[in-house]
């Protein structure tokens, strides 16, 4: 007994968004019969989209494409503000197409790396903090950089070609901040130790997960149905490397399915829904940054989606709120994991740059945000 309690803590710990769903899907349930109608709840093609979407980027990683282009990039690097540079832009820019979890997955560890074998271990908390940030804001530009984006861009029918439009003009002001963040560093000649010489990924390896992640692509822009990519993605996993299906994060999944079943049965409560849509309607910004900081911002996306029909707003909300608490956004306690986990590291420092940098990104970017909507 006593070790199955121990082992539900431990679970609650590690998967407290996921249950925290659960709990609340449970509650919902008690005020509307389970019934075949919870079916219409679920957004399979967000599912499908992200699904195949974890498998195709897992592919990537497992042939080694990214370690592949960072040790490219630093071979052009003289001081501690280019790398610091390279390894906050590797984040952005790459968090665009992969997600900012996988992004933050391959190049903090990378970093890491870098910064122990140039002795410049000083550096880890700024570097990892710009990192985490570099891959938050670089992730909002498009609908595949995160799991909230694909779930609005779907949920609301947004064209690609206008949700870029529409991110564009915050992604360049993140940009700008996060160049002007990382010029404020000292500079220091640096000397990156050569590693041993990566091989670029086997071509044909490359090609089919290239082809798959365009087959993704086409569904993100209703060019091809879900059922299509989905079967296409999965066969063609299923000869080229059945391991990636380890790899997909199915408690994420879980957690959408139990978001789906608990928003539809509240907005079939009409006192509650009414009430709800009162709240957010015209405070989609206020509230996407605001409930982003505490359940963090992909469970505040879709939460808030089923109460207001303004797109634009919640999506610079939860996007934005991605910064603040170190919650906030998940991915960013992938890079908080990384650091602790490393020799005398002073986690009550990074939690102070960490928020102080958060901050001052946040208030910008939203008075920005602000005045794009107004």
């Amino acid at each position: 007994m006593k070790q199955a309690l121990q082992s539900f803590i431990c679970f609650f710990k590690n998967e407290t968004v996921l249950c925290i769903a659960g709990l609340l899907a449970l509650i919902s349930a008690f005020f509307v019969t389970p019934s075949v109608a919870y079916l219409q709840y679920i957004d399979f093609r967000v599912l499908s989209l992200l699904f195949c979407l974890m498998l195709v980027v897992a592919g990537f990683q497992s042939i080694g494409l990214f370690g592949c282009l960072g040790s490219a990039l630093l071979s052009k690097v003289h001081t501690t503000r280019q790398l610091t540079m390279v390894l906050s832009l590797l984040c952005f820019f790459s968090s665009m197409f992969i997600t900012n979890d996988v992004a933050l997955l391959t190049f903090v560890p990378f970093g890491i790396m870098i910064l122990t074998m140039a002795n410049l271990e000083k550096l880890l908390i700024p570097v990892i903090v710009l990192q985490t940030i570099a891959a938050n804001l670089g992730s909002m530009f498009t609908p595949v950089g995160n799991p909230q984006n694909l779930y609005l861009a779907s949920a609301f029918s947004i064209p690609a070609g206008t949700f870029l439009m529409r991110m564009l003009p915050l992604t360049a002001l993140s940009l700008l901040l996060l160049a002007a963040a990382i010029f404020l560093l000292h500079a220091e000649p640096v000397d990156i130790p050569s590693a041993k010489a990566k091989h670029w990924p086997n071509f044909k390896e490359t090609a089919v997960y290239l082809a798959l992640f365009l087959i993704c692509l086409g569904c993100v822009s209703h060019l091809i149905p879900y059922p299509l990519m989905l079967i296409l993605v999965l066969a063609a996993l299923c000869f080229v490397n059945r391991a990636l299906f380890k790899n997909a994060d199915y408690f994420l999944l879980l957690t959408f399915v139990f978001f789906f079943l608990f928003i539809g049965n509240t907005q079939r409560i009409p006192a509650v829904s009414d009430l709800l849509h009162r709240l957010i309607r015209g405070r989609e910004l206020g509230a996407g940054i605001l409930l982003s900081q505490c359940i963090s911002n992909v469970p505040a996306a879709i939460l808030l989606s089923g109460f207001t029909d303004q797109a634009i707003p919640l999506l610079y909300g939860v996007n934005i709120g991605g910064l603040g608490t170190l919650i906030a956004s998940l991915a960013s306690l992938i890079s908080y994991r990384f650091y602790a986990g490393t020799e005398h590291t002073h986690t009550g420092r990074y939690m102070k740059i960490f928020t102080l940098y958060n901050i001052i990104f946040l208030i910008i970017l939203a008075f920005a945000a602000w005045r794009f909507i107004a």
